[in-house]
C-alpha cells in the first residue's frame, strides 16, 4: 500500500492562511465531520432468533409459572434452603474461588481492551528531540564543512489522525465492549458455578451423616441381636450358625460406616477447593439434615433467555463477531491519513528555536489498496464464519439451558413420586423387623429370617436418605439451570464497561 507525499501546494496555502496550526485545525474540523457523518461499515447488528417453547413440559401440573412478587431465588437463592452454615459457607465463594478470581482478571483484561480499541479514534502526538554530532570526509566529497565536526540539534512534535471515515474503529470499539459484557457474564456464570457445586457437596456430606448415624444405630440394634443370639446359643436353642450370621452382620454393618468416611473425607476437600482455601485448614463439623427441598418458581421458557448469564454471554459474542464484519469489510474502502511536523534544527545553538531554524509540515495522505490476491476477501469472509459460528453456539447454548430445566424438572418430579413409594417401603420394612424379631424369640423362624430383614430394613433406609440427597442436588440444579437469579438487566452497558463495572 503506497501513501503520496505531502503536496507542496498544500503547505503553501497553509503559510499563506496562517500557517501549519491552523491549516491543520481546518483538516481535523473537515473530516471529523465527514468522520462522524461517514456510515461504518457491516452490517448492523440483530440478535438472532431462537424459538422457545410455550411452556415448560413439566409446568402444567406439577410447577407453577413464577408471578411478579416471586423472589425466591434472587440474590442469595441459597438460603431458600434454610441451613445458615449452607449460606456462610457460599457467601464466601464470591472472594475467595480462584475460578471466579479468574473470571473477573479476564473482565478487567476486556475492559482495558476497550480503551485501546477507542485510541484509534484520537489524533496520535509524538515528541521527537535529538543532538547529533558528525564529521564529514576532509576531501572534495566533504562540501562545505569537510572536515569539520559539526553538532546538529532537532526537535519537534508529530501529529497523526486517520478518521474513521469508514466506522472501522467504531466497529472495532463495539466488538471490545460486546467481549467486555461478555466477560462480565462469565464472572456470573464462574460464581453460580462455584455456588451450586458447594452447595451440592454440602447436601452429599449431610447425607453421609445421616447414612452414618443410621448405620450406627443400626450396628448398635446388631450388637443387641449378637447378644441375644450368644445366649440363645448358650441356652442351646440356637445353632453356632446364627451366632457367626449376626456377628458377620454387625462387622459388615460397622465396615460401610467407616467407608462413607473416604467419600466424605473428599467433599469437604471438594468445598475447600471452591472456597479457594486448603482442604488441611477446613473441615465441616458432621451435623444432622434438616433441609427441605424449595418450591421453585420457574417463569417461561422465554424469559430463560434473559436469565442465564451462559446465555447472555454467547449473545454478546455474537455481537462482537458482527462487528468485526465491519472492520473486515471497511478493508476494501480507502484510508485518509492526516498528519502534521512543527520543529526546530539548528547546528548553532544560538539559532535554535528561532524563527530562521524552524520547520514545518502539513498534508492529507490517501491509500488505497488496488491488489492484494484475494487478501481482505478472504478475511471478510473469515469473519462472517466466525459470526456464523457464534449464533450457531448462541443457539445451541439456549437449547442446553431448556434441556438442563427439563431434565431437572423431570428429575424433581420423579424423585419427588419415588421417595413416597419409598417411605412406604420403610415402614413396611420396619414392621417386617419388628414381626420377625418376635418370632425369631419364639424359636418359630431362624435367625437367617431376621439377618434378611434387617439387611432389607438397612437398605431401605439408606435409599431414602439418598433419595432426600439426590432431591436436593436436583433442586441446586435447577435453580442453577434457572440463572441463579441473575437477569441479563444487570448486564452492564457498554459505558459501565468502559468504567470498569462488572453488573
Amino acid at each position: 500500500m503506497m501513501r503520496p507525499p505531502h503536496h507542496p501546494l498544500l503547505q503553501q496555502e497553509g503559510a499563506r492562511r496562517g500557517g501549519p496550526v491552523r491549516a491543520l485545525i481546518a483538516s481535523i474540523a473537515v473530516t471529523s465531520t465527514l468522520g462522524l457523518a461517514g456510515c461504518k461499515a457491516g452490517p448492523d447488528y440483530v440478535r438472532p432468533e431462537v424459538e422457545a417453547p410455550a411452556a415448560y413440559r413439566e409446568t402444567p401440573v406439577h410447577w407453577k409459572v413464577a408471578r411478579p412478587s416471586d423472589d425466591l431465588h434472587r440474590g442469595k437463592w441459597w438460603e431458600a434452603f434454610g441451613d445458615p452454615e449452607l449460606n456462610g459457607l457460599v457467601e464466601q465463594v464470591e472472594f475467595s474461588n480462584q475460578d471466579v478470581r479468574l473470571a473477573e482478571a479476564r473482565f478487567r483484561q476486556a475492559q482495558a481492551a476497550i480503551t485501546g480499541a477507542r485510541s484509534a479514534l484520537f489524533p496520535t502526538v509524538e515528541a521527537n528531540a535529538s543532538i547529533i554530532r558528525s564529521r564529514s570526509p576532509s576531501g572534495a566529497l566533504g562540501g562545505t564543512t569537510a572536515g569539520r565536526i559539526v553538532t546538529n540539534r532537532s526537535a519537534s512534535l508529530e501529529a497523526s489522525w486517520e478518521p474513521d471515515l469508514w466506522g472501522r474503529v467504531r466497529r472495532g470499539v463495539e466488538a471490545s465492549e460486546a467481549g467486555a459484557q461478555a466477560s462480565a457474564a462469565d464472572i456470573v456464570s464462574a460464581r453460580l458455578s462455584a455456588q451450586a457445586q458447594l452447595a451440592t457437596s454440602y447436601f452429599l456430606i449431610r447425607v453421609l451423616d445421616v447414612q452414618k448415624n443410621l448405620l450406627e444405630d443400626t450396628a448398635a440394634a446388631f450388637e443387641k441381636t449378637l447378644q441375644l443370639t450368644k445366649n440363645r446359643y448358650a441356652a442351646g436353642v440356637a445353632g453356632r450358625v446364627d451366632v457367626v450370621q449376626a456377628e458377620t452382620q454387625l462387622r459388615s454393618t460397622q465396615a460401610q460406616a467407616l467407608d462413607l468416611g473416604v467419600q466424605r473425607a473428599q467433599l469437604e476437600h471438594a468445598i475447600a477447593l471452591l472456597m479457594g482455601r486448603a482442604p488441611a485448614n477446613f473441615t465441616v463439623p458432621p451435623a444432622s439434615l434438616r433441609i427441605t427441598v424449595p418450591d421453585v418458581p420457574l417463569g417461561l421458557p422465554s424469559e430463560l433467555l434473559e436469565r442465564r448469564s451462559d446465555i447472555a454471554a454467547a449473545e454478546r459474542r455474537v455481537a462482537a463477531a458482527n462487528a468485526q464484519i465491519g472492520v473486515a469489510q471497511s478493508a476494501f474502502f480507502p484510508s485518509l491519513l492526516l498528519s502534521a511536523t512543527l520543529g526546530s534544527r539548528a547546528s548553532d545553538p544560538s539559532v535554535w528555536f528561532t524563527t530562521a531554524s524552524r520547520f514545518w509540515s502539513i498534508g492529507p495522505a490517501i491509500a488505497q489498496t488496488i491488489f492484494d490476491a484475494g487478501l481482505r476477501r478472504s478475511q471478510s469472509d473469515q469473519a462472517i464464519a466466525a459470526y456464523d459460528a457464534t449464533v450457531a453456539e448462541y443457539r445451541q447454548t439456549v437449547l442446553v439451558g431448556f434441556r438442563e430445566v427439563e431434565d431437572q424438572l423431570a428429575a424433581l418430579r420423579i424423585l419427588e413420586e419415588e421417595a413416597k413409594v419409598q417411605d412406604e417401603a420403610v415402614r413396611a420394612a420396619r414392621e417386617s423387623v419388628t414381626l420377625t424379631n418376635n418370632q425369631y424369640r419364639a424359636g418359630t423362624v431362624s435367625f437367617l429370617n431376621v439377618a434378611v430383614v434387617q439387611a432389607a430394613q438397612l437398605n431401605n433406609e439408606r435409599t431414602a436418605v439418598g433419595l432426600l440427597g439426590q432431591r436436593l442436588a436436583a433442586g441446586v440444579a435447577l435453580i442453577r439451570a434457572l440463572g441463579g437469579g441473575w437477569d441479563a438487566s444487570s448486564l452492564p452497558s457498554a459505558e459501565q464497561v468502559r468504567q470498569g463495572k462488572k453488573e
